[in-house]
This record gives structure tokens, sequence and C-alpha cells, in this order.
């Protein structure tokens, strides 16, 4: 049992140093590289697309690369050789963004930069479910979450010690931080010995033909729109719904403070902070909880929480209590963002599938970061600023409905 628990603290640390260089450089470049597309761009809705083509291409690269790893085999693993290559071509595309002169290098970088980004960022996230059993990986992937949180910080701290006097290394020290991290995941890491390798290969060799062996993205989207069991469906269009709603609340509360609170851009741009450190501090308990009374239950609670949060800002618009609503709902959403991929994972058919699954999440959370604040924003434009909390509270009950239902189709089943 000991040996059992330091293995699991042990791999929770490799993810969690992963995840934490690579959302440094996430953060970072959000931070600043708005900033370089204006010296060239005028159009603040030109700069928008390009900074959201990341979360475009994730949504197409994200399944297809953790299927890719999925199928792999090698003495090191599915996962590591992509990881070993990746992350160090990440990190120097990361220390060129700044160098480039003129508008066409610098969409080109940001664009390889992305893409490489999101090819690893399923295979490093797979490694969790790779090694560490159904039951505690709730509170495994709180660790990563919170080091992802954690990253704001650092890419904050970066902005204000080094942008002002010396803005090409403060590039450097995120991307210092992913070779670093590569460097550790390489010598410290043989996804060859995770138990859920072992069962890949032990299915594999089962199969009617060694080289039928790789299961495509085809056939493992087959599965789940076409199943019987609709539970694995229902929760990705969750994690749709549930993501729009996070993110809007997130994209548009610096308008909404300027335009219904009377704040300034700067006391509006700092509305959401306090509720950053409250993730922090919810997401661990989150996962204990959710072990212990059920991971689709908890989710539902939250997303209920992250509801009446909202609909209290909306009842009483005033600072204050819009801070404390907030805070509420991001209490509440940290029981589904920490749990959510736990149960997807945990639904999928084989260890051969994982990657593929963590992808497919992936486009469920990235859809709805898309779709949400849209389709919130078009409801302000028809009702005002002034009810955008309880638009935003209507999406997360959708959310708590479909949660549940899977909860039903699992107890039924």
């Amino acid at each position: 049992m000991a040996s059992t628990t330091q293995g699991t603290r042990r791999i929770t640390f490799y993810v969690a140093l992963a995840v934490f260089a690579q959302e440094s450089t996430w953060n970072f470049y959000d931070n600043r590289v708005p900033e370089l597309l204006r010296d060239h761009i005028a159009g603040a809705a030109v700069i928008g697309l390009l900074m959201g083509m990341d979360n475009l291409l994730g949504i197409f690269v994200q399944p297809y690369m953790g299927n890719r790893s999925d199928n792999t085999r090698t003495a090191w693993g599915r996962r590591i050789p992509y990881l070993a290559v990746m992350m160090p071509l990440g990190a120097v595309l990361f220390l060129l963004i700044p160098l480039a002169g003129s508008l066409g290098p610098l969409i080109l970088v940001i664009f390889l930069y992305a893409l490489v980004m999101n090819s690893f960022k399923p295979v490093s996230e797979s490694l969790m479910p790779d090694f560490i059993g159904p039951d505690r990986r709730s509170r495994a992937n709180a660790v990563v979450k919170i080091a992802s949180a954690l990253t704001t910080v650092v890419a904050a701290l970066v902005s204000l010690l080094l942008v002002d006097d010396h803005p090409e290394l403060a590039f450097a020290v995120p991307a210092a931080l992913m070779l670093v991290a590569a460097a550790v995941l390489v010598t410290g890491v043989r996804d060859s010995r995770s138990p859920a390798y072992q069962a890949a290969l032990a299915e594999d060799a089962t199969g009617p033909h060694l080289h039928d062996a790789k299961v495509t993205t085809r056939a493992v989207i087959g599965d789940l729109v076409f199943a019987a069991d609709r539970s694995r469906l229902l929760l990705i269009v969750a994690v749709f719904v549930f993501g729009g709603a996070w993110f809007a609340s997130r994209s548009l509360m610096t308008p909404y403070g300027v335009e219904v609170l009377g704040l300034s851009d700067g006391e509006a741009g700092g509305l959401t902070l306090p509720s950053g450190v409250v993730f922090i501090l919810a997401a661990f308990p989150a996962a204990l909880l959710a072990e212990r009374f059920g991971r689709l239950r908890v989710m539902a609670a939250g997303i209920a929480l992250f509801a009446a949060g909202l609909l209290l800002g909306a009842a009483v618009p005033v600072t204050a209590v819009t801070v404390v609503a907030l805070c509420l709902g991001t209490a509440g959403a940290a029981a589904f963002i920490v749990n959510a991929v736990v149960v997807l994972w945990n639904l999928a058919p084989s260890s051969r599938v994982l990657g593929t699954y963590t992808g497919l999440y992936t486009v469920g959370w990235a859809g709805g970061g898309f779709a949400g604040p849209a389709l919130v924003g078009l409801a302000v434009d028809l009702t005002g600023w002034r009810l955008m909390l309880l638009h935003i509270a209507v999406l997360a009950v959708a959310a708590v409905v479909l949660v549940l239902r899977v909860d039903r189709l699992r107890a039924a089943r």
C-alpha cells in the first residue's frame, strides 16, 4: 500500500510539473502576444481571432494526438517519446516569438507554437490515468489543476519584473521552465511500465491480428455516438455546456464590471482575482468529496453552487456582492473542473484509448470556450448587461441536468 501511494505521488508530481511548465508559457503567451500583435494590427477583432487560434487548433489536434500516442508502442512507452521531442521544440518556438520582426513571421511562429503545444498537451495529461487507478485520479488531478492555476502568478511576476526592461529575457524564463520539465520527465518516467500501457499490450496480443491493433479516432467517436450507453456522449455535452458558462463568466466579467458596477477597466479586470485564490483552495477538497460521495453527484452539486453564486450576483449588482458571488461560483466550478475528465477516463472502454478521451474532453471544454461567450454575448445584446449573470446561470442549470442524467444512466447500469 505504501509503495502504491508513493508511486501515485511520484507520477502526480511529474504530471503536475509538466502541466505547470506548459501552462506557464501559455499564460505568459496570453499576457504578452496581444501587445506584440497590436504593434502591427489595429483591429481588436483580428487580434482576438489570432489569439483564439490555439483553441481552434486544440479542437482538431488534441484528439488526433491523444489517439496517436494511444497507438504508439516503444521501449519508452507511448507518451514519453512525444514529450521528449515536442516540449523542447515548443520552448524554442516560444523563444522566437519576441524575435519576429514583422507581422508575417510573428503569425507563423505563434501558429507553430500553438500547433506544437496542442499536440503534446493531451499526451502529458494522459500520463496520469496511465499510472493511477480510477479511485485515486480525482485527488491527483486536483494537484495538477492547482499547479495550472499557480501559473497565472508566475506569468504575472515575470511580466512585472522583466517585461518592461528585458522583454526577450521575459520569454526565456517560461521556456527554461519547460526545458527543465522535459528533462525531468524524460529521465524520470518510463510509461512502458505503467499499468495502462501493460494492459494495452495485453489487449493488442489478444486481437485477431496484431497489425489491426490500432484504434482510430473515428472508431472511438463512432463508439461514443452510436453506443447504447449514452453516458459518455452526454458527459462530453455537459463539459461543452459548462465550459461555455465558465468561460463566459471569465471573458465577459470586465465589461460587466464597467457597464453594470460602474468600475474602471482596471478595477473590473481585478474582479476575478479573489475567486482565483478560491479555486486553488477548493480544488483538493472537491476531489476528496468526489471520492467519498461520488464524482457525478459532487459535480452536479458544484455546478448548482456555481449557478447559485451567479444568481446572487444578478440579484444584488454591487461590487462586494459580485466578488462574493464569483468566489462561491468558483468553489462550485472546482468540483466540476477537477472531476469531469476523471469521470470520462473512468468511462473509457479500454486503456488503449485514454489519450483519445483526454483529447475529446478538450474538444468539449474548448468548444464551450468558443460558443459560451458568444451565446451569452448575444443574449446581452438582446437584454442588456444587467442580466448577464442570469444568462450564464441558465447555462449552468442545463449542465446540472445533463450531469444528473449521466448519473442516473450509470446507476441504472
